[in-house]
């Protein structure tokens, strides 16, 4: 089996619930969706990157992972694309005992399945009809994809947690309905953390819309927050 990868580098994780951490992110290549923030843009089309045998991007992994790393990091692109490969990739990493994190939109549930039990930490990601992701004709697909995704993930007893990314186009009345959506198949319990992540230098957010989006999710997740890009502010990749 081969794999492509655009990228592999050791940086400061800048988003999400594990914020400052030290991290080896793997970016897969090839992504056929359309987010108007996408800001890994090189690394969308399907022929990007590099091809490598399974057997070379293990060994390529290897040479890369710097000691005291805390997590592996997959990521794109969307890794769900060359979810075969990512199974493969991550269980190569968890058999030396480092936590393997999958970042993806979560678009379909059978590719989520199949990577999901070589997966420590996931995250959920939910896209606002203004991202641009998919028109709105297969959008309501989409939702239903990554509900079935973060549901799947809570069974299976991963560290699940959820992101939103906000623009200054993010209407409050959807983002209430997509909110509603998710915590009616989930409890504030079942997740280890909700976050509200502001788009960098392009269509950004307020803070008074930042500050209603929060309270739109505060009622049902107090542990909600608000964070940028980390990495964006200190100059790593």
């Amino acid at each position: 089996m081969k794999v492509r990868l655009f990228e592999i580098f050791t940086s400061v994780e800048g988003e999400g619930i594990l914020y400052g951490t030290k991290t080896l992110f793997i970016r897969l290549a090839g992504c056929p969706f359309t987010c108007f923030y996408c800001d890994t843009k090189e690394s969308l089309p399907l022929d990007s990157g590099t091809e490598y045998a399974i057997e070379e991007a293990n060994r390529l992994i290897d040479s890369n992972l710097q000691r005291q790393t805390y997590k592996v990091n997959f990521t794109g692109g969307d890794p769900l694309i060359q979810h075969q490969a990512v199974a493969l990739l991550a269980k190569h990493v968890q058999d030396k005992k480092i936590p393997t994190y999958l970042e993806s939109s979560c678009f379909d549930i059978d590719r989520f399945n199949h990577v999901l039990p070589f997966i420590d930490i996931v995250k959920i990601e939910f896209k606002t009809k203004d991202s641009d992701f998919v028109d709105s004709d297969h959008y309501e697909k989409l939702i239903d994809n990554t509900m079935k995704c973060l549901k799947s993930s809570i069974e299976a007893k991963k560290i699940t947690y959820i992101k939103i990314v906000v623009s200054s186009k993010t209407k409050l009345d959807e983002f209430k309905e997509l909110v509603n959506q998710i915590f009616k198949i989930v409890s504030k319990d079942d997740i280890d953390g909700f976050i509200i992540q502001p788009t960098y230098g392009i269509s950004e957010p307020s803070l008074d819309l930042l500050l209603n989006l929060y309270d739109v999710v505060y009622p049902y997740y107090i542990d909600v927050k608000v964070v940028p890009q980390l990495h964006k502010f200190i100059g790593a990749p």
